[in-house]
């Protein structure tokens, strides 16, 4: 017997009469079900957005009606949905939440319905300020960090120093609102959170894989910056070197919750790196 609520079929009876596909999806991946969304609406999802007579913004909206839901189960997936369309979806998904003037207003959003609806309405805030922060980053800068090209030739390796110092920042601003979903392993206790942290690790990896070519960008450019750059590349780099302590605890999570070692990258040496960067600016000012 299927675990959806009665709730969930009547709505998703709705879309079938009404004759919107892509409404009926985002039901079904979104329903009362204790677990992530299933792979085969996220797929379809994802189809919708490569459909050019797919209406974006409709789909987008009916993800936000779907996060005024008085359950977290069905808030917490709408959020899921979401990140994985931005993730894996067309990037017009991702263009059209970082036009909008405003996205996800739950900030104050609780579930009293019961204790774990308190316990989960935490990381429903945290999650959602993350996915704000990822398109107003979308926004600033018109690329999305987890997908650009890296490498020697890669975007964050050959931008020039000015461009970098701003860019950094926005990164940080990113890397930091993922970093505030701060959960425990003791946390991570079903598969509708499970999902979302997931998400958020392969997010991290790839931001962190951005920022660290970033700053080995700085690092090679220093000796060639103003003075006035020098200090506020000196400013980067101890922030950079901050996160790197605050990333290394959220991989260990990740570690101890069974996620492939193979997957979680070594930040031993990037943090020789900065120790060494600040050594050299030490030496300029």
């Amino acid at each position: 017997m299927s675990g959806q609520s009665i709730t969930d079929r009547i709505t998703a009876a709705q879309h079938s009469v009404t004759g919107s596909a892509v409404a009926k999806a985002v039901c079904k991946a979104t329903t009362h079900e204790v677990m992530g969304p299933k792979k085969k609406h996220l797929d379809y999802l994802i189809q919708c957005t490569n459909e050019m007579n797919v209406n974006i913004p409709q789909l987008a909206d009916t993800l936000f009606e779907r996060t005024a839901n008085s359950s977290w189960v069905v808030v917490f997936k709408a959020l899921i949905t979401t990140h994985h369309l931005m993730m894996y979806g067309n990037e017009r998904f991702i263009q059209y939440l970082a036009s909008r003037n405003t996205l996800f207003n739950l900030n104050n959003y609780l579930d009293k319905s019961a204790m774990q609806g308190y316990d989960m309405s935490t990381f429903i805030r945290r999650y959602s300020r993350y996915l704000n922060e990822k398109a107003l980053s979308y926004r600033l800068v018109a690329v999305d960090f987890t997908k650009m090209k890296r490498g020697i030739d890669g975007v964050m390796r050959t931008m020039n120093a000015e461009k970098l110092l701003k860019t950094l920042p926005i990164i940080q601003n990113q890397l930091d609102a993922l970093l505030d979903f701060d959960a425990n392993p003791n946390e991570l206790t079903n598969g509708v959170i499970n999902a979302a942290f997931m998400l958020l690790f392969k997010d991290s990896i790839r931001l962190f894989a951005a920022y660290n070519e970033g700053i080995i960008n700085l690092l090679e450019r220093y000796f060639d910056m103003k003075k006035n750059q020098c200090k506020e590349g000196l400013d980067i780099y101890k922030k950079f070197l901050a996160r790197m302590t605050k990333l290394s605890e959220f991989l260990k999570v990740a570690e101890q919750v069974g996620i492939d070692q193979g997957d979680i990258p070594d930040l031993t040496q990037v943090s020789v790196h900065i120790i060494l960067t600040q050594l050299f600016c030490s030496l300029c000012f």
